[in-house]
């Protein structure tokens, strides 16, 4: 079995920071895609940020030059760098991960709230 732990949102003031992180955790033989998600009061779930296994990223257009995603494959993890954070930047942050190898094929973690105040 698999797991997916966010850590890192809180309650930060508009042009505030913050750093989420998520583990990966279980019977993992190989990560492909690791990725950052986002849903807002009333909206649909959407990308944010998605990583390679090769530390290609690629960004929504809305955040692009302030979060910056990364990944450290030898502890299953990938950080998500928030900056200049902005109200509409509220929601749930959600994690996903690829399991090539497995039978789920990909995970979902539970979700950290983040909340930018303005």
């Amino acid at each position: 079995q698999v797991q997916l732990a966010e850590s890192g949102g809180g309650l930060v003031q508009a042009g505030g920071s913050l750093r989420l992180s998520c583990v990966a955790s279980g019977s993992i033989f190989r990560i492909n895609a690791m990725g950052w998600y986002r849903q807002a009061p009333g909206k649909q779930r959407e990308l944010v940020a998605v990583i390679t296994r090769g530390g290609r990223p690629d960004y929504a257009d809305s955040v692009k030059g302030r979060f910056t995603i990364s990944r450290d494959n030898a502890k299953n993890t990938v950080y998500l760098q928030m900056n200049s954070l902005k109200p509409e930047d509220t929601g749930v942050y959600y994690c996903h991960a690829e399991f090539p190898l497995l039978p789920i094929r990909d995970s979902w973690g539970q979700g950290t709230q983040v909340t930018v105040s303005s």
